[in-house]
């Protein structure tokens, strides 16, 4: 037992290999037992909740961390229907990415297998917990998870429900000891030192903490800092459509990294455009902050700099007027976290030079930058959003929680025979993936 972290590294290490070999049918197992577990604990879990928000308001937090921080029927529901999407996934183990003859009775393989052990540090969302976990079972990995300090007592009630569920499956043979979950920041120091261990480490925080996480271990970090999100309203847009569009990518769940926060309007329609919306939004309760050229137009408080590069998470949303669209782009490359953002435009022409020009992990076309969500695209949920360029971008499901491995077939073959005058060749043929 490492006592500072309070974990057995032992006792995971042993997980992590039982749970690399379990079955699907095991994985599932549990994860269908959970789900309903979650509802038959649900009110202690609402309890729970509860005590963390009276606790956070209690420390005057912001409004929009205890919006991020509420679990009620209907984030429990969503979570158990997420885990009933995992549970129907197709197992991403085992599956024969690429099949190749080398020579005759030499087959080369490779085949999908899970990371190991990710740790997983994330905000006061406690649905993320049951995403989180529920993916990394599905995939074979082990998590260590720490969530943000007011969300403490539901984070205990949820992670007990999975172990609760772990321990009782005797039949899975996998036990808990494959989840467990971290209370303070010490904790996390710790855990940034034991590469021996943990496999991945996936921060979902501030822009600062993150970088702090990158430059505190040398675990490889998966992950993105800020969700500054853009949607760029082109000269030919539907000005119904873009209300409505606009509205719930600002308004639908403001407090989260795919919500809208600049909003980039073509100046040839903005005159149109522009009354309408204020009206839409400040029905909402949003505050608009405009450049010189919108607040021509519109009443509105006045954006500074820093408003660009803001990530509010909150209803408040900064509008800036553009000559065309490739002045749209320049902003968002400029000011952008290559996270998420959108086109409004009738034009698949104009849609797909956007889209192409965009270096964001999600890029959109007429539709709410909300729907960047793991659970939404049909990834059953995710354990965050990746703005990276390698290994897996955009939200981060199943397939992002796998690795690779090579396997080669062989009959007794040495290199020997294929090398020097005479030597035998290499066929390289291409196999069906079986």
């Amino acid at each position: 037992m490492n006592a500072n972290l309070g974990i057995d590294l032992q006792k995971l290490n042993i997980a992590q290999k039982k749970v690399a070999v379990s079955t699907e049918v095991e994985r599932n197992k549990i994860l269908n037992a959970v789900a309903d577990k979650l509802l038959e604990r649900k009110e202690e879990i609402y309890s729970a909740n509860l005590r963390d928000i009276n606790q956070s308001e209690r420390e005057s937090a912001a409004v929009p961390l205890i919006k991020r921080l509420l679990f009620d029927e209907v984030k429990l529901l969503s979570a158990v229907e997420g885990i009933k999407q995992i549970i129907s996934l197709p197992d991403p183990k085992g599956r024969i990415l690429e099949a190749r003859e080398l020579d005759e009775g030499l087959i080369l393989k490779r085949e999908s297998c899970s990371i190991g052990v990710i740790g997983m540090i994330f905000e006061s969302r406690p649905d993320a917990l049951i995403q989180i976990a529920a993916l990394c079972l599905k995939s074979g990995n082990c998590i260590v998870l720490k969530g943000g300090s007011e969300a403490a007592e539901t984070n205990r009630m949820l992670t007990a429900v999975f172990k609760e569920v772990s321990n009782d499956l005797s039949f899975a043979s996998i036990g808990s000891d494959w989840i467990y979950l971290l209370e303070t920041r010490e904790q996390v120091k710790e855990m940034l030192e034991f590469d021996e261990y943990i496999d991945l480490i996936i921060p979902r925080g501030s822009n600062s903490f993150v970088k702090y996480i990158m430059s505190n271990t040398t675990i490889p970090v998966l992950g993105h800092a800020d969700g500054i999100c853009h949607s760029y309203i082109h000269s030919d847009a539907d000005i119904a459509k873009t209300i409505r569009v606009t509205v719930d990518a600002k308004c639908q769940y403001p407090a989260v990294c795919n919500a809208l926060e600049t909003l980039l309007v073509h100046k040839s329609i903005a005159g149109k455009l522009l009354p309408v919306l204020k009206k839409e939004l400040e029905l909402e309760g949003v505050e608009i902050r405009g450049d010189a050229e919108c607040r021509s137009i519109i009443n509105c408080k006045s954006a500074v700099e820093t408003d660009w590069g803001s990530e509010y998470l909150d209803l408040i949303l900064s509008i800036k007027l553009v000559e065309s669209i490739d002045d749209a782009i320049l902003h968002i490359h400029t000011y952008g976290s290559g996270h998420t953002d959108s086109i409004l435009t009738e034009s698949i022409q104009t849609a797909e030079y956007f889209m192409n020009a965009v270096d964001s992990a999600d890029v959109l076309w007429n539709c709410s930058t909300r729907f960047s969500d793991g659970y939404r695209y049909g990834l059953g949920a995710e354990v965050g959003i990746s703005t990276l360029k390698i290994h897996a971008r955009g939200p981060v499901g199943l397939e992002g929680l796998m690795t690779y491995k090579w396997k080669l077939y062989g009959e007794g073959h040495i290199v020997s025979d294929y090398t020097g005058n005479g030597s035998k060749k290499f066929t390289h043929k291409n196999l069906p993936r079986e």
